[in-house]
């Protein structure tokens, strides 16, 4: 990779300052700038790094002033967070994609491939299996009986998809998660043992869904477990059986979600929340990590946080007596003392 920052300029429609011919070859991060690479500064807590990196060219936004001079070609754009991310997109997209089927795998007769599909070393397509063009099984991934798989869409190296789920077009599934393992249901004898419901639906991944590493996303006892458009799910996520997720929500690691709960669009979560079952997440809700949902949220926009959660102002507010509250506490004691040596 070899651009001048004029070529970088002219990709992401961007202003420079410096000299336009200075030539990067790789990227790096602001504190770590090394000369012929590309970094952006677009947290203010970052801004002291911008007068001292060694990076050839810095992609900032618009807004900025600089305070001190700089030695490095800068970039002014809208944004400059957005404006990295199309570019390494445009990097990775130039990048030759496998195709062609490696072997050993199996790729059952009754499969439809489409052109230009990868399956890797030790993969398994199983009866019926449907996938589109450019789609890229890696090796040792599972891929069930029924499942149809969108175009462009990538199956990392060990993940695994049950039987009859339905994949999107461009959606990326990484390293070890498993797409429609059984939701867990099970309903109590009359002698206490547990007999396990069969869980008979599936899981709808719609187009570009990410779904992370050792992320769980478990079928629909009846119908369908379903994450929308766009969705971005992190690493080590619970997803339980009928839940549906809206479109372009955005949920962080360890987040857990129960049964058959129904959350609205465009919603972000932090990690480690948990989200009881059968109750709804309206759109936009924003919550706190580690965050406990044990009702609906039915305000759109809402921001929460706690265990149980609540308005993250009001939170704010209690938790600044909260941290008082050993003082408080010494305070109350001192005046019962006083009060008591009083009636004496």
């Amino acid at each position: 990779m070899e651009f001048t920052a004029k070529q970088i300029s002219e990709l992401i429609q961007g202003t420079i300052e410096g000299d336009p011919d200075v030539i990067v070859r790789n990227v790096s991060k602001i504190e770590e700038g090394k000369p012929f690479t590309l970094t952006f500064l677009a947290n203010p807590k970052y801004t002291s790094y911008l007068y001292t990196t060694n990076a050839s060219v810095v992609i900032v936004n618009n807004t900025f002033k600089a305070e001190q001079p700089v030695s490095a070609t800068l970039i002014r754009v809208e944004d400059a967070y957005n404006a990295l991310a199309k570019l390494l997109q445009m990097y990775q997209a130039s990048l030759p994609k496998k195709s062609g089927i490696e072997q050993p795998s199996f790729v059952d007769k009754t499969a439809t491939l489409g052109d230009f599909v990868y399956v890797g070393a030790f993969a398994y397509v199983g009866e019926k299996v449907q996938l589109a063009d450019k789609v890229q099984i890696f090796p040792q991934a599972f891929v069930g009986d029924d499942v149809s798989i969108g175009e462009n869409t990538i199956v990392y190296a060990g993940a695994k998809i049950y039987q009859g789920c339905k994949i999107g077009a461009n959606c990326v599934i990484h390293a070890g998660a498993i797409i429609g393992s059984d939701g867990f249901g099970f309903a109590p004898g009359a002698d206490g043992q547990f007999e396990k419901i069969p869980q008979i639906g599936n899981v709808v991944l719609e187009d570009f869904v990410e779904i992370g590493s050792n992320t769980t996303i478990d079928r629909a006892t009846m119908g369908s477990t379903i994450i929308r458009k766009g969705t971005k799910l992190d690493n080590l996520i619970q997803v339980a059986h009928n839940v549906e997720i809206g479109e372009n929500s955005v949920l962080a690691a360890q987040t857990g979600i129960a049964g058959s709960t129904k959350i609205g669009k465009n919603v972000m979560f932090g990690g480690q929340v948990g989200i009881s079952g059968h109750i709804t997440i309206a759109d936009g809700v924003k919550l706190a990590a580690q965050s406990g949902v044990g009702k609906s949220i039915v305000k759109e926009g809402s921001v929460q946080m706690g265990a149980p959660s609540f308005d993250a102002m009001q939170y704010n507010k209690a938790y600044v007596v909260f941290r008082k509250l050993p003082d408080i506490y010494n305070r109350i004691g001192a005046i019962e003392k006083q009060l008591k040596e009083k009636e004496n």
